[in-house]
């Protein structure tokens, strides 16, 4: 059996785009063609592709993910073994986060305060509390202000954890498309960015696109924001920026 790039690009939740990229880099070519030049995918190319996407979610760059899937002597085993101990390291990471993030909640919401080692722990060197006087100051008289303090007020500790693992996977995918080589208007990027803004809608506050655009250009320009995104990958906050914008411009 033999699926076509639409097909593949369903059951994969990717883009017919992406499928065309990975094709044109040498990265995952289909086996066969049509009479007439269309690509057929077979069950090899499907494992292939099974194989590329859980690179991808571990965050390795596009040709890292093809040396290691064309490294002689590895077989399909062999690499979800290798995933099996990344994802499983990865995991051990994130429940370390979690149970320092919960440790913060309960420190914020019963007054005790966190000791130096946990405030580097929860969140290195930047100071949350430090910045609440010029948030206020800054947005306070806006509606997005008061519906953000309103909704978060009523947050259960649960509520906050989920909102840290949906923006993470933000990160994660932004930071994956960055290093993999993807322009940063393309359309896996711009929905990357569109995720984004519905975040902040789901969980803040309403946030159209010339809005967000205004936070894209804050990313980049305030050096405290742009530290934050640079961290993860060199470059992130000003790539973070134009997918905003060619997001905004997509929609508006």
């Amino acid at each position: 059996m033999s699926f076509t790039v639409g097909q593949v690009a369903r059951l994969a939740g990717v883009t017919v785009r992406t499928l065309h990229h990975y094709d044109e880099i040498g990265l995952l070519s289909p086996r066969e063609r049509t009479p007439a030049g269309y690509r057929r995918y077979s069950d090899d190319d499907i494992t292939r592709l099974q194989q590329i996407l859980l690179y991808r979610k571990l965050g390795f760059p596009l040709e890292e993910i093809a040396a290691i899937l064309d490294r002689p002597g590895a077989d399909h085993l062999d690499h979800l073994r290798r995933q099996h101990r990344l994802l499983t390291a990865k995991a051990e990471r994130i429940s370390q986060v979690i149970a320092a993030v919960e440790r913060a909640i309960n420190a914020r919401t019963t007054g005790i305060s966190l000791t130096a080692e946990e405030r580097l722990e929860v969140f290195g060197s930047l100071r949350p509390e430090d910045y609440d006087a010029e948030v206020e100051r800054r947005w306070g008289h806006t509606p997005q202000y008061a519906e953000s303090q309103e909704r978060i007020a009523s947050y259960t500790k649960q509520d906050w954890l989920l909102l840290a693992e949906e923006a993470q996977a933000i990160n994660d995918e932004l930071t994956a498309a960055c290093t993999g080589g993807l322009p940063a208007d393309s359309p896996e990027v711009m929905d990357i960015a569109e995720r984004h803004r519905a975040h902040i809608n789901r969980w803040f506050y309403t946030c159209d696109h010339e809005l967000h655009r205004c936070l894209g250009d804050l990313y980049a320009s305030d050096p405290r924001f742009a530290a934050v995104y640079d961290a993860l990958a060199p470059g992130l906050a000003a790539y973070f920026r134009t997918a905003i914008h060619a997001n905004a411009r997509r929609h508006l």
